[in-house]
């Protein structure tokens, strides 16, 4: 973990809900769009097996590679003194030991992602990122950025309080790496930008296959004693609070589905519940079932 938040803000602003190199904007999904979506269900990297999954994806880790650091200045770690700080470390690893277990017993080879911590804005593969849009993971250098005053809004500002929703959202970007080790994310952008239309649903489906990622950990740290029943409902309140609906009908008083790009508060908590009670990423095929 690199720890930046020293070094105060650098300016600039990014992209919240981790894929920030996909184009956003708004778009329907009409007849030809949906006959490419079904193309997904060939063409993305699939979850498939009973023995943990990825059986196909082999080649996908070839196309990735992690970029060095990006002109950021020098950085630390972690203070054993900041419990915040450690919190966000401690659940970082046991996310990616359980991501590591889960691609070894597919035949393939995890490749750990690294959180940086910063307060207001720093640099990154994918640009400039800012505290004002929240938490997410750039493809470009395999790196989840984190300002932890996000964890405060997230209790404040949308009513989701409690270490598990703070949990679900570092699993949510481990998520995204995940989707960017099996190619997901580059099938994803490249399908985007041949038809624009696409960007939107296609987003969304990419944002619940995190949150089902997410619940896949969940799981797995339920298993080990970690979670409890009132942690569960945490991240379900969190899931619920970061849906495009809430988030919409709270900020603008009106809700535009068309626009939606990672989801209603409904497809959110769904999808991190099946994770969590199906506990493998085989039942996180958001791309050929319906979301």
């Amino acid at each position: 973990m690199i720890d930046r938040r020293a070094q105060g803000p650098t300016g600039g602003a990014g992209g919240f809900g981790g894929f920030s190199n996909l184009p956003m904007g708004k778009g329907g999904v009409g007849v030809g769009g949906l006959v490419v979506l079904l193309l997904l269900v060939f063409v993305l990297p699939r979850c498939l097996g009973s023995d943990g999954g990825f059986g196909d994806l082999g080649g996908a880790l070839d196309q990735f590679g992690a970029g060095g650091d990006v002109g950021a200045g020098s950085s630390q770690e972690v203070n054993p003194d900041d419990p915040t700080g450690r919190f966000a470390e401690a659940v970082l690893e046991d996310i990616q030991f359980a991501w590591d277990d889960i691609f070894a017993r597919a035949g393939l080879t995890y490749e750990d992602a690294e959180v940086v911590l910063f307060r207001g804005s720093t640099t990154s593969g994918c640009g400039p990122a800012s505290s004002a849009t929240g938490p997410f993971y750039c493809p470009g250098d395999a790196r989840i950025y984190l300002d932890l005053s996000f964890f405060q809004e997230l209790e404040e500002r949308f009513g989701a309080g409690g270490d598990f929703a703070q949990a679900y959202v570092i699993a949510h970007e481990v998520g995204h790496h995940v989707q960017n080790l099996l190619g997901t994310n580059a099938e994803v952008q490249r399908l985007s930008q041949e038809d624009p239309e696409l960007r939107n649903e296609l987003s969304v489906r990419l944002e619940l296959q995190a949150d089902c990622f997410a619940g896949v950990w969940g799981r797995s740290a339920q298993a080990a004693g970690i979670l409890s029943p009132g942690d569960i409902e945490e991240g379900m309140e969190a899931a619920e609070a970061i849906g495009d609906d809430r988030i919409q009908a709270s900020t603008t008083g009106r809700i535009d589905p068309e626009s939606f790009t990672h989801g209603t508060a409904e497809q959110r908590a769904t999808w991190l519940r099946t994770g969590l009670q199906v506990g493998n990423p085989d039942a996180c095929d958001t791309f050929s079932n319906d979301v």
